[in-house]
C-alpha cells in the first residue's frame, strides 16, 4: 500500500482508529436492537422459509445478492436456492456475477447447448482465486440451469425463456484481447488488426498487471490502442445481437481494465470506481440485449452490492453497484440482500496467488451487526430489514464483517465496514455457523509476479 494511513478493508481514507471495536453501546440500546431484528426475522431452515423473501422481492426487475466472503458454502448455496426459485417462480433472466466476463461467457454457451460437462467448462474460471467461481455449489446450479433451458420450450415467452450467465468484473485484459485476436466468427480485419495491435503494446507485460501499472508512471500507457479496438468492434456490428455484445464487452472489458490498472497507482478511491461503474454498465448491457421484459439476478460481493451510501465507502467518494443499480432503476424494482455469518470457515488465501486454504472464521466482534444477530436467537434467519424501522436504534452505524479472498484470522479487526444495515440492504441473510465451500481442481492460469499482491487498492487484493 502507498499511504500509511488505511481505512478498514484497504482503501485510504483516514486512521486506523476507524477500524478498532468502538466503545460498547449501551447495553439497552442493543436489547432494543436485537428485539427489532427478531421481529423482522424469518427462521431459515428450507427453501419453503424462502417465501417471505420472494414476497418481498414482489415484482422488482434487479435482485442483488450479496456475500460477505467468496470462499463460504453456504452463501453460495442460499444464493442458488433464491435463484433456482426467482427463475422458476419469476420467469428471471440471466445471472450475472462478480466474474471475468470471457469465462463466463463459455459458461453461457453451455447453458444454451454447447457440448461439455459442467464442471470441465467451469474450469475456464482459471484467473486467481479459481475457487470463486470454479466450485461444486457454482456447478451444482450450472446443472440445475442446463437442466432448466434443455427443458424450455423455446417458443414460449421471454418470462419463461432460457437463462443466461454472464460475467460483469473487468480483470481479464488479455484473455479478451486473445477472444477478439481469435474470434472465427470476427471476419472484419479491421478488429483483428487493432487487436493484434494492442496485444503488442501490452506484450512486454503479459498477464502482469501490476507491471503495467508501474510502468504508466514512467509514462507508458496502451489506452490508445485499446480505445481504436473498440471503435472497430462497434463499428462492424457483425453477427447476432449477442454474439455482437460479447465481442463489445470483451473490447469494453479492455478498455476498462487498462483504465483500472493505470488508476490503480493513482487513486484507490478512482480505481474501484471504475470497475464497479464497469459492473453496472454491463448490466445495462445485458438488460438492453434481453429486451423490455428482462430480469437480472447479479451476485457480488456484499461490498459491491449493498448500496455504498450507506457505509464510509462514501467518505471516500466511492460509489458501487449496489448504488449505482437502485439509482438508475429503482421504478423497475431494485431488491438488495446481504449475507453474514456470526463464526465458521472459509476458503481464502494468505497472500495474492496463494494456494486455497481452509480457514477459521472467528467470532463475530462485539457490537458488530453480525455478533448482535447471533444474539437474536441460535436459528439460520432472513431479516425484512425494509419492514423495520429505520430511525433511532435501527438507524446506528456498526461494522459489518466483509472477508475478501486474501484473508487472515487474526487481523479481524480489518475486516469490518461501517454499516447502517437496513438502509444498505433490503433484506439480509445470516448463517450462523458457515462452513467453507468446495474448490474444483483447477489449476491457477501462471502469471509472472503472481505471489505478490497487486499495488494499491483493496478492489484487486480483497473482493
Amino acid at each position: 500500500m502507498k499511504n500509511s494511513k488505511l481505512f478498514c478493508l484497504g482503501w485510504i481514507v483516514g486512521s486506523l482508529a476507524t477500524c478498532q471495536e468502538g466503545p460498547s453501546k449501551n447495553r439497552q440500546e442493543e436489547e432494543m436492537l436485537i428485539t427489532n431484528l427478531r421481529d423482522h426475522s424469518v427462521t431459515l431452515s428450507g427453501e419453503s422459509d424462502l417465501d417471505s423473501l420472494l414476497a418481498q422481492i414482489g415484482d422488482a426487475r434487479y435482485v442483488l445478492l450479496g456475500e460477505a466472503s467468496h470462499g463460504t458454502s453456504e452463501f453460495y448455496q442460499w444464493r442458488a436456492a433464491i435463484t433456482r426459485r426467482l427463475i422458476a417462480e419469476k420467469g428471471f433472466t440471466f445471472v450475472a456475477v462478480e466474474g471475468d466476463w470471457p469465462a463466463a461467457y463459455q459458461v453461457n454457451q453451455y447453458l444454451h447447448g454447447s457440448p461439455g460437462q459442467t464442471r470441465e467448462v467451469l474450469r475456464a474460471f482459471m484467473r486467481w482465486p479459481t475457487w470463486m467461481w470454479a466450485n461444486e455449489e457454482i456447478a451444482q446450479l450450472v446443472d440445475w440451469m442446463r437442466t432448466y433451458n434443455d427443458q424450455v420450450n423455446t417458443a414460449s415467452s421471454s418470462a419463461n425463456g432460457k437463462v443466461s450467465f454472464y460475467g460483469l468484473d473487468v480483470y481479464s485484459l488479455w484473455e479478451s484481447l486473445d477472444r477478439l485476436i481469435n474470434d472465427p466468427q470476427a471476419t472484419n480485419p479491421e478488429i483483428r488488426a487493432r487487436a493484434q495491435e494492442a496485444r503488442q503494446c501490452l506484450a512486454a507485460f503479459e498477464g502482469d498487471e501490476q507491471a503495467y501499472a508501474i510502468a504508466t508512471l514512467r509514462g507508458s500507457r496502451c489506452n490508445v490502442a485499446l480505445e481504436r479496438l473498440l471503435e472497430a468492434v462497434r463499428s462492424a456490428n457483425a453477427g447476432t445481437a449477442l454474439e455482437q455484445v460479447n465481442r463489445e464487452q470483451n473490447a469494453l472489458v479492455a478498455v476498462n481494465a487498462e483504465r483500472y490498472y493505470y488508476s490503480m497507482v493513482r487513486s484507490d478511491a478512482e480505481s474501484w470506481n471504475i470497475r464497479d461503474q464497469h459492473m453496472a454498465a454491463t448490466v445495462d448491457q445485458l438488460m438492453a440485449l434481453h429486451g423490455p421484459t428482462a430480469k437480472a439476478i447479479i451476485w457480488a460481493h456484499n461490498t459491491h452490492v449493498g448500496d455504498a451510501r450507506f457505509t464510509d465507502m462514501a467518505q471516500a467518494g466511492m460509489v458501487n453497484l449496489g448504488q449505482l443499480i437502485r439509482q438508475a432503476h429503482e421504478a423497475d424494482g431494485v431488491y438488495i440482500v446481504g449475507f453474514g455469518t456470526y463464526q465458521g470457515e472459509v476458503i481464502a488465501g494468505d497472500y495474492w496467488g496463494a494456494p486455497a486454504e481452509r480457514m477459521p472464521v472467528p467470532r463475530a466482534l462485539s457490537g458488530s451487526w453480525d455478533e448482535l444477530l447471533y444474539r437474536v436467537g441460535p436459528e439460520n434467519k432472513i431479516v425484512l430489514l425494509n419492514q423495520m424501522p429505520q430511525e433511532g436504534v435501527s438507524a446506528q452505524e456498526r461494522g459489518q464483517r466483509a472477508i475478501g479472498v486474501v484473508y487472515n484470522p487474526s487481523s479481524e479487526r480489518g475486516n469490518y465496514v461501517p454499516t447502517v444495515l437496513g438502509k444498505r440492504y433490503d433484506g439480509y441473510v445470516f448463517i450462523n455457523q458457515t462452513q467453507a465451500l468446495t474448490p474444483l481442481p483447477v489449476q491457477a492460469e501462471a502469471r509472472r509476479d503472481n505471489a505478490k499482491a497487486p499495488v494499491g487498492t483493496y478492489a484487486l487484493i480483497n473482493d
